[in-house]
């Protein structure tokens, strides 16, 4: 839920800073529809609970990922530019997170034996945990490359990466491996990836004798942790509020059920990246209207990115409630039928996913990311409450796609309060908005009964276009007016 925060400064270019961004756009995008590819062929030729097996080891995996680099990037990015000796002070940093890596990677294996007896998943999550040394170290790469403006060689390496781990799964086309020499291929692949990283994409600041010699004191690495807690926080809920969700669903629910909800997750994340990578580019503009204290010019900014956002919204949630049907077998094949109506219920989320992000990135620009930070565990505590309470009694998935919207409505209305009490916007804007997304859901439900799916699409389309077009020209009238 937190968008990644880009560094700028003032001396760096106006042109780099598109070229990387521009790049980045392009990694994300090709790096999700890879991965999703390599998902949707694995779904097709192993059966659900295979499979299932798979996504379970996997989110173990992710979710003890998301804590092993401890938040640091942020700090590294910041301190870099201070360091006189550049090289010495990365070697520490990629040396401090190789070693938190392997620490983790132990940890992912407890974690595993703790949770689960299946011996598969046991096997599945000690072959993928292996990844996170790996990625704590290709990461690393990615944070000195921000460092220095070098973006586009991380670029290029995880494209790369994507693209080689879709071609292990079309090795399953060819023969039927066992899902777990298929796990040993990707980390093969991921060994590969950190090969290319270190020779052509880092900086000349990366050499073996410098790791070696870096010293890394123990105390030292517990109070730069302690120094930077919020990071690791931050850092973390995006993945964990994720993926916690298939943990609750393979320990209340079935294997089945565990892929059903990743083959509707994969369509989300397609989905999601829009808004999330438009996010680069609008932060730094409400931080340059913040500190310039231009709270007209951010409050006029918000407002059409809002507008923008939630007609995005809108047809997104439309698009999938009329389309699901036919995506889901297409994609990945006629085994996952209880896939689509967990798609049109996980899509109600992405009514407010887009605006609770460009919120957040409002409330950071503001200095005010710790407020951010306890939205952001308020809101996972409720997913997980709902979840595991609402499980208990009703062993349906529409409990934990349903407990997803709540925890994100409460989230979008907790932003709403704080902006509300900082006049950034008023009342009447967030009571608008809220209607607007129930009667979207009401015309979907009730509509799709009197009127085929496909042209609720296409009506809600023209509805979406015409209030765009009528937007753009309002916003066209006030600027001439203004002038």
């Amino acid at each position: 839920m937190n968008p990644p925060l880009p560094e700028t400064t003032e001396e760096q270019p106006k042109s780099s800073l598109v070229k990387n961004g521009v790049w980045g756009v392009m990694a994300s995008v090709l790096q999700v529809l890879f991965i999703s590819l390599f998902f949707a062929i694995m779904a097709r030729r192993y059966q659900p609970a295979v499979f299932g097996r798979f996504l379970v080891a996997n989110t173990v995996y992710q979710i003890v990922a998301s804590f092993s680099s401890m938040g640091l990037g942020q700090w590294f990015i910041r301190q870099y530019a201070l360091e006189r000796d550049k090289r010495f002070f990365t070697s520490k940093f990629l040396k401090l997170q190789a070693g938190m890596g392997m620490a983790f990677m132990l940890i992912n294996v407890i974690v595993a034996m703790v949770l689960y007896q299946d011996e598969e998943i046991r096997i599945l999550c000690v072959v993928l945990g292996t990844n996170i040394v790996f990625d704590n170290f290709i990461n690393a790469i990615k944070t000195l490359n921000v460092a220095e403006g070098e973006q586009r060689k991380s670029a290029i390496v995880l494209m790369v990466d994507g693209f080689l781990r879709l071609l292990v799964s079309s090795v399953l086309f060819i023969y039927p491996l066992s899902i777990v020499w298929l796990s040993v291929l990707v980390i093969a692949v991921r060994l590969f990836t950190l090969g290319i990283m270190l020779k052509l994409g880092s900086s000349s600041n990366i050499n073996l004798v410098s790791l070696w010699r870096a010293p890394v004191l123990l105390a030292d690495a517990r109070q730069l942790v302690l120094d930077n807690w919020r990071f690791v926080v931050i850092g973390s809920i995006s993945i964990i509020y994720w993926r916690s969700g298939n943990i609750i669903i393979s320990k209340m629910l079935t294997l089945a059920h565990v892929a059903d909800y990743e083959v509707a997750f994969r369509f989300f994340s397609i989905l999601q990246i829009l808004p999330l990578v438009a996010s680069s580019t609008i932060y730094p503009q409400f931080i340059k209207y913040f500190n310039s204290r231009n709270f007209t010019a951010l409050k006029s900014f918000y407002k059409k990115i809002f507008v923008l956002y939630t007609l995005f919204a809108i047809i997104t949630y439309v698009f999938v409630y009329a389309f699901s049907g036919q995506l889901i077998p297409i994609a990945f094949g006629s085994n996952y039928p209880g896939a689509i109506s967990c798609m049109q219920q996980m899509f109600l989320t992405i009514l407010v996913l887009p605006t609770v992000l460009l919120q957040a990135n409002l409330i950071v620009a503001m200095g005010l990311e710790k407020l951010d930070m306890w939205f952001n565990l308020i809101s996972l505590t409720v997913h997980v409450a709902i979840s595991i309470v609402g499980l208990l009694f009703v062993r349906e998935l529409q409990v934990v796609n349903y407990a997803v919207f709540a925890s994100f409505i409460i989230f979008h209305l907790l932003q709403d309060v704080f902006l509300i009490r900082r006049d950034m916007i008023k009342v009447k804007h967030a009571v608008l908005f809220y209607l607007v997304v129930a009667l979207t859901v009401t015309s979907c439900l009730y509509g799709s009964a009197y009127v085929h799916p496909y042209l609720l699409f296409a009506l809600f389309f023209l509805l979406v276009i015409t209030c765009g077009i009528y937007f753009v020209l309002a916003q066209r009238r006030l600027q001439q007016a203004v002038k």
